[in-house]
């Protein structure tokens, strides 16, 4: 079958580790001794450079490595009106360092004011050679603003209801896909948590604490993704990847797509899901019993988490595996790692050296698969 624009045998999630400088730089601007101009004159400097080793190693979606974020949803989300950081998360579960996330609180109406991602996009695609690759726009998925959250999050008088919220959430997010077609963009990923999250027994029943039954949850939140992208154009390609946590090469949820995989797969309208399998944790591969031959699963088998090149054997026999439970066989599914490199600006605990060998081993590997021509 062929595949979606933008979608490759061998693909990726996205973040990629930040070079020292640009940390260095960004703690700099959050202390005031440099400009956000300087900032971003240094995140041009290095999204260039990362820009041509994606090219290197043969991966032909480019992302800008999520260079200008310091957390993949945070950086994107609080520039919608009516969104506020106060304080930071309370969870459970406790990351290494104990670096919580910000809380994101809605205080009034949410609105779109402004493209967020069109000079991003810009700057990346003056940057690629548009003969062999095409430019990825990773934003967060609308869930984001609402799993975290509890009703005294959510202003009153902006919303006595939630039904309201949604809406003028998912028209904002309507509005920054206008803005980037309108752009040129033509491939856009939503990062999500939430749903996988809703696949670990301990956060479903979290989950259900703060909104009630996990089941109606699921079938809301793609319902809420769905009218998200409800207006955009048949030649603009729209992924959904489901992650498990990734901070620091630590993860956060754990448990198979099963109780989400019927509204994943069936619900969801989406092109192409991008899923995380790169351990046990992961559960097995049925879920991938409910794909519609239409669409395409980008298989995260291999990791991000560890600096150890992963075995070739392993991840083609995984794939072959995985491809028994896909209506249309191998020819449903592509190959990256389970998430980016990068959630966050700490990155995952291996070298960008490492990196890089292991994202060129993903292409050989996807090469040997499907052949060398990656785009078929």
């Amino acid at each position: 079958m062929p595949l979606p624009t933008g979608v490759y045998r061998a693909d990726q999630v996205g973040s990629l580790l930040r070079p020292k400088d640009l940390l260095a730089a960004r703690e700099q601007s959050q202390e005031g001794k440099i400009t956000a101009a300087q900032l971003r004159e240094l995140e041009d400097k290095y999204i260039e450079d990362a820009v041509k080793k994606q090219q290197d190693v043969g991966l032909r979606a480019v992302t800008d490595g999520e260079f200008r974020r310091q957390w993949f949803h945070v950086d994107f989300l609080k520039h919608l009106s009516g969104i506020e950081e106060r304080g930071a998360l309370q969870s459970t579960n406790t990351s290494i360092g104990g670096t919580m996330p910000p809380r994101l609180a809605v205080i009034d109406k949410i609105g779109h004011p402004a493209p967020i991602q069109v000079d991003d996009f810009h700057f990346l695609e003056a940057h690629i050679d548009k003969s062999k690759v095409t430019t990825k726009v990773c934003i967060p998925s609308p869930t984001m603003i609402h799993f975290r959250n509890s009703r005294d999050t959510i202003n009153e008088l902006a919303y006595p209801t939630l039904d309201p919220f949604f809406v003028d959430l998912a028209r904002a997010f309507q509005e920054e896909l206008d803005d980037l077609y309108q752009a040129g963009c033509r491939f856009v990923q939503l990062d999500d948590t939430n749903l996988a999250y809703l696949c670990d027994p301990k956060m479903r029943a979290e989950a259900e604490e703060r909104h009630g039954d996990a089941n109606l949850l699921a079938r809301q939140y793609a319902s809420l993704i769905n009218a998200a992208i409800s207006k955009r154009p048949k030649d603009m390609t729209i992924g959904i990847h489901l992650c498990r946590g990734n901070h620091r090469s630590q993860w956060f949820a754990q448990g198979g797509y099963e109780p989400v995989a019927e509204v994943m797969f069936k619900d969801l309208d989406v092109d192409v899901y991008f899923l995380e399998y790169d351990d046990a944790r992961s559960g097995d591969f049925s879920p991938l019993r409910h794909l519609p031959p239409h669409k395409v699963v980008v298989l995260g088998v291999m990791t991000s988490k560890k600096a150890a090149l992963d075995d070739r054997a392993e991840i083609i026999k995984r794939l072959r595996e995985a491809a028994t439970f896909c209506p249309g066989g191998l020819d449903q599914l592509c190959l990256s790692h389970q998430c980016g490199f990068s959630s966050t600006s700490e990155g995952n605990d291996l070298s960008e050296d490492e990196q890089w060998a292991k994202l060129r081993l993903q292409v050989d590997i996807a090469k040997e698969v499907w052949g060398d021509d990656l785009s078929v």
